[in-house]
């Protein structure tokens, strides 16, 4: 399967592949608890399709009383190597910083896709 992009519909983004064997774009919501997958033949048909499984996964979740989104605690573990790690050190620290309030700009920076 090959990586194309993504799509973005009332705040949802889904990745999109192609599978080549079916000769059909593949996509999936990111970012929740559940997995919710679509498909189309064309990228109008994707979107149709991609737009009625949000629209079916908000209405699904309304109907249990459950929340659409994946909860998030705001702890993040990390392993990097070391060399990484000092170099985020060296980066926070000229940056007049903690390094948990660089890498937390960093992280919103580099997530704004």
């Amino acid at each position: 399967m090959t990586t194309m992009n993504t799509m973005t519909y009332r705040n949802y983004a889904a990745r999109i592949d192609y599978d080549p064997d079916d000769r059909i774009f593949v996509g999936h919501l990111a970012g929740i608890r559940d997995i919710v997958g679509f498909h189309g033949e064309s990228v109008a048909d994707l979107e149709a399709a991609f737009h009625e499984a949000v629209d079916d996964y908000l209405s699904m979740c309304e109907q249990l009383g459950q929340p659409p989104d994946r909860p998030a605690s705001g702890k993040l573990m990390l392993r990097i190597p070391p060399d990484v790690h000092a170099k985020a050190i060296r980066s926070a620290e000229l940056a007049g910083t903690s390094l948990n309030q660089w890498a937390a700009k960093v992280l919103e920076e580099a997530s704004t896709k």
